[in-house]
């Protein structure tokens, strides 16, 4: 399952965020440190359902269209500058990043927390310093573990006639590295003389290929205009993880009828007039923004940045059926340029293993091995095993 990690400096709204976005439960509260081990929970992609292209609508599978599928978010512990240093919880917020596919950073876009997490009125702090300051933590966090060990490393590459690319990859293997983004850091470096200098720029590149990340503007229903102004000029993307939270949760009880990344609601229930404020305001919001942004920040997370498509696998390519006669019993996430017989390892490795052909479902043709999947294709894989 793909994972993703939220990171970003105490109370800048992170495990609302989390909250919003998997419903599992999280301590939120506005002091620094509520979250020191990582929340780990499950959170969900929106596509449209092929379904309704195939004419199989519904499909059983899906939610009036639309397919929700699993990703795994983990809500690591606040950032304080210099925690590449270990200041406050230290090298240990960063340590779980390590298993992140991508992050989310969660910047507090009202400026109402100073550079530490504490509470100060809104506007007070520049949002974009905090933007910079995830990075420069992650850069100094890889700069200190390649400086640790550098000289050993060219010693050894030296010594033994290695491959370096190949070898500083097995050596960063644990941070999620892998050769191909190692050469790519390392072109045109000259990693036999290198400065501090020159090592610090090459964290830097390290991270920009391994940490894919997005800017989730929150708290963007009380931020001054021009914070979100600047925030969008970088790209980020403006949200509010505590009206998604209280969407859901009145959908949760039938209040309301919701689903995330809706860029509306329909009221179900009588409500009080501090539930008909609220959801008044949410609407005002939702319509300036196109819906609360937090659907919007994981979809883009894993679809623009992560580079993966929805494949749906079927044993039946024309009823689009499984064995038990479910239709579209699965949407998996893969990534863009996976061929058909890779498709079939993700399934199982003996299907892998034992693969004879692929057929394209919607053509009802057969497809070679190395045929590149499309988002929204839908495949049977025909196998020995």
């Amino acid at each position: 399952m793909i994972e993703i990690g939220l990171a970003g400096k105490p109370n800048a709204g992170k495990s609302t965020f989390f909250r919003a976005s998997t419903m599992a439960d999280a301590e939120i509260a506005d002091y620094p440190f509520t979250t020191i081990e990582p929340n780990v929970g499950v959170a969900h992609v929106r596509v449209e359902c092929v379904c309704k292209e195939l004419n199989v609508y519904p499909c059983g599978n899906c939610v009036e269209g639309w397919r929700f599928i699993p990703v795994k978010i983990i809500d690591v512990a606040g950032l304080v500058p210099e925690a590449h240093k270990g200041r406050g919880l230290g090298n240990a917020f960063l340590d779980n990043l390590r298993q992140a596919d991508a992050i989310i950073h969660v910047v507090d876009a009202s400026g109402s927390t100073d550079e530490e997490g504490n509470v100060v009125e809104v506007g007070a702090r520049d949002p974009i310093k905090d933007v910079k300051f995830l990075e420069e933590e992650l850069d100094m966090w890889l700069f200190g573990i390649l400086k640790r060990n550098w000289d050993k490393i060219i010693r050894r590459i030296r010594m033994e006639k290695r491959d370096p690319a190949k070898y500083l990859a097995e050596n960063l293997a644990g941070l999620g590295f892998n050769e191909v983004m190692v050469k790519e850091a390392t072109r045109n470096v000259d990693i036999f003389s290198i400065s501090d200098e020159e090592l610090l720029s090459l964290a830097k590149k390290l991270r920009k290929i391994r940490f894919k990340s997005i800017i989730a503007a929150n708290k963007a229903d009380k931020a001054p205009e021009e914070f979100i102004s600047k925030l969008i000029k970088i790209g980020a993307i403006p949200c509010s993880a505590y009206y998604e939270l209280a969407l859901r949760m009145a959908a949760k009880n039938n209040y309301i009828k919701y689903l995330p990344g809706d860029e509306d609601f329909k009221i179900l229930k009588e409500l009080n007039e501090k539930q008909r404020n609220l959801l008044e305001k949410i609407r005002n919001f939702m319509k300036r923004f196109g819906g609360t942004g937090v659907q919007r920040i994981i979809n883009k997370v894993v679809f623009d940045e992560l580079n993966y498509i929805v494949v749906y696998p079927v044993e039946d390519e024309n009823k689009y059926t499984d064995t038990k006669g479910n239709v579209l019993p699965d949407a998996l996430l893969v990534k863009k340029g996976t061929t058909a017989r890779e498709l079939a390892y993700k399934i199982h490795t003996e299907i892998g293993e034992k693969y004879i052909y692929a057929i394209d479902a919607k053509k009802k043709r057969r497809i070679s091995e190395d045929y590149e999947l499309k988002h929204n294709d839908v495949i049977k894989i025909v196998s020995a095993a």
